[in-house]
């Protein structure tokens, strides 16, 4: 008996590793096989098989008494019913075969509760793998581009859209910073964390293709959020939306801008006034207008037709924006009129010069199909705030204006006037100068005198100043405050300037050969002439004359000096190297600082005749005058007044130490002619 148990001990062992390999490897119909085959073995039965449970059928019945005698037995685990396993064929089963089926299916049982638990996972990996890749075609279809970015702004995903607008492969994309997509002027507007932390936004961007083709995008940011719904990054949205702007581009172009030259029109050109006067309202600034209207434009219009006339006003477009600052503002109101807003003026007939910059650009002709065409202009100017304060109102009385200039002028292309009476008439007075010193340069009207400079205590000459005088032949001496602030304002000076330096130059020349003793010829430089070319045109000029550098002195005012610092001493050094000396002319009326004037390479310093005229009476002219001079005697530097006409005055400024003088207590200043004979005469101090 013990030996009968012992084997089926060891026949059941063997049906339990059989049955948990079928659960494992097995699914369905053959599983069900081979848990009633492995019954059959365990209990020798010929017959053997396995029912699954089906919850909606009835309990199978009971095999009646004359049917073959058989065992049966249900598979439960945890009140499951997963089936049953039967075996018959045999007449002799005893109370062990029945132990025997109850424990394989006791054995069974949780492993079908194991096998039952994994097919449902499967089935439910199976059905969200399904969902993820349906979610995923549907995503790589849909014509929007959709990408995700962790916190950093790491690309996590790129569906279909996103490779074919880009043009990036997702294997290309994901991993690398979103910035690579980035137009380089937007390379700024990373996405920031708020975004995530606020809940989205909507923007229109522009983004580089892989091409390298810039296009213009709809972008919606989204907040991406984990399973604890903690900010994980950001989901994209984007759309290519490069011809709705293009198109919002045209319309805008259409409304703001004239079609024809693309200029602004008078909408916005009323606008772009309107923001500037606001800018010069809180800064306090000067503003004008100018309306300028085409002479014989329409004759050109009604004779060769419409096509040469818009071409005609596309190059009067293109010369008056060339002509002009960019930051002026330039409009093209209609037909042939146009307008020009200047907003960083400081003196309102500086706008006179505009205005004849631009009549100037029509000067050349205009070569059109085989035509050679002229026209000019008749331009009108409002001031603000004297005129008005609003862009419709300064444009009105600029128009009103240019009427008046086109009526009341013999050259209507050059006829320039102002809406107010008065400015109009100072706008007259300035031209007539500006025109007249243009002429004098080229017509000998130019003149230079000299004003000696004396030597304190010595009383003998040490050196004289250069300085022109404007001799009109119908006005006579033209006094030089009306026209050296003009021709600063205007340029001019610079060729007042060169032709000063040319004669003072061809003078000391003279004397040189006539055996006179060296003396400082001083001539003065404004601060447009203090450029990079100076020291060269200075040596050009001494060996053009074959003059000794110890025959010239230069003298630059304190405004020259205090932009770009180094670069200004670059060219005194230049200068000093040449042996031309230098002085430091109206000192104290500027902005000098000491700590810069000890690093200017200067022979003299020259006290302004502003600080002169109230000594000895006025204590702060004198305590302005001393002070100087001891600066200058501590830096070295010799020491000069100008515009000494008192002996009183000379006393004080040789008590505090001053070098030398000049001005009408010795001498006016004097015609060559007369300059020299005061020097064959030894020139003494006067009374």
């Amino acid at each position: 008996m013990s030996e009968l148990l012992a084997l089926r001990s060891h026949d059941f062992a063997a049906a339990g590793a059989a049955l948990g390999e079928a659960v494992m490897r097995l699914r369905g119909a053959a599983l069900h096989e081979e848990l009633g085959r492995i019954a059959r073995t365990l209990l020798a039965s010929p017959q053997g098989s396995f029912t699954a449970a089906d919850p909606l059928a009835a309990p199978a019945p009971r095999a009646d008494a004359g049917a073959m005698p058989g065992l049966r037995q249900d598979i439960r685990f945890e009140g499951h019913l997963f089936g049953s396993v039967e075996v018959a064929g045999r007449l002799d089963y005893d109370a062990e075969d029945r132990r025997q089926l109850a424990s394989l299916a006791a054995l069974a049982g949780p492993l079908l509760q194991v096998h039952s638990l994994a097919q449902r996972a499967t089935h439910a990996y199976a059905q969200v793998e399904a969902q993820l890749a349906h979610q995923s075609q549907i995503l790589d279809q849909i014509h929007e581009s959709v990408l995700t970015l962790d916190q950093m702004g790491y690309i996590t995903s790129w569906n279909g859209g996103a490779a074919r607008l880009f043009g990036y492969t997702a294997l290309e994309a994901v991993g690398r910073n979103i910035l690579f997509l980035y137009a380089d002027e937007d390379a700024s507007d990373s996405q920031p964390d708020l975004f995530a932390e606020q809940g989205g936004r909507m923007m229109e961007v522009r983004r580089r293709k892989k091409s390298g083709e810039i296009f213009w995008a709809s972008l919606s940011l989204s907040p991406l959020r984990d399973m604890e719904d903690r900010p994980a990054g950001l989901i994209a949205y984007l759309t290519d939306i490069t011809e709705r702007k293009l198109a919002e581009e045209r319309l805008h172009h259409l409304a703001y801008y004239n079609e024809l030259t693309s200029l602004p029109n008078r909408t916005l050109f009323t606008r772009l006034v309107d923001q500037a006067l606001m800018v010069a309202q809180r800064n306090e600034l000067s503003g004008c207008v100018l309306f300028i209207d085409l002479n014989r434009f329409k004759l050109v219009n009604d004779t060769l037709g419409r096509r040469i006339g818009d071409e005609l006003l596309r190059q009067v477009a293109c010369r008056f924006r060339s002509a002009l600052r960019e930051e002026d503002v330039v409009a093209h109101l209609s037909g042939d009129e146009f307008a020009v807003g200047l907003f960083d003026v400081r003196q309102h007939f500086e706008a006179t010069t505009v205005a004849q910059k631009l009549q100037a650009a029509l000067d050349a002709p205009f070569l059109i199909e085989g035509h050679d065409l002229r026209v000019g202009a008749s331009v009108g100017i409002s001031v603000y705030p004297q005129d008005g304060s609003e862009a419709d109102t300064l444009l009105g009385k600029a128009d009103i204006a240019m009427a008046r200039a086109k009526e009341g002028h013999a050259n209507p292309d050059h006829s320039v006037a102002f809406y107010s009476f008065d400015m109009n008439k100072g706008m007259h007075e300035r031209m007539r100068i500006e025109s007249g010193l243009r002429h004098a340069l080229g017509h000998g009207e130019l003149m230079l005198v000299y004003q000696p400079k004396f030597e304190i205590g010595s009383d003998r000459i040490v050196g004289a100043e250069a300085l022109v005088r404007w001799v009109h032949p119908e006005r006579g001496v033209v006094p030089p405050s009306e026209f050296i602030p003009l021709a600063e304002t205007t340029g001019l000076i610079v060729q007042v300037g060169e032709w000063v330096l040319e004669q003072a130059c061809a003078q000391a020349a003279l004397w040189q050969r006539s055996g006179m003793r060296p003396f400082r010829l001083a001539v003065n430089v404004s601060a447009r002439e203090f450029t990079e070319s100076l020291p060269t045109r200075v040596a050009d000029t001494l060996a053009r004359y074959a003059l000794a550098p110890c025959w010239l002195e230069l003298e630059i005012t304190e405004s020259t000096l205090m932009h770009d610092i180094d670069r200004v001493i670059g060219i005194m050094d230049r200068i000093n190297a040449l042996g031309v000396a230098l002085s430091l002319d109206d000192f104290g009326t500027g902005y000098s600082s000491l700590s810069y004037l000890k690093r200017f390479p200067i022979h003299t310093l020259k006290i302004d005749r502003s600080f002169t005229t109230g000594i000895p009476n006025d204590a702060s002219d004198c305590a302005i005058a001393s002070t100087i001079i001891s600066i200058g005697r501590q830096l070295g530097h010799r020491v000069i007044a100008e515009g000494v006409e008192t002996p009183d005055q000379l006393a004080f400024l040789r008590d505090s130490g001053c070098d030398e003088v000049q001005g009408y207590l010795y001498a006016k200043p004097l015609p060559a002619a007369g300059f020299e004979q005061g020097l064959r005469e030894n020139w003494l101090l006067v009374g």
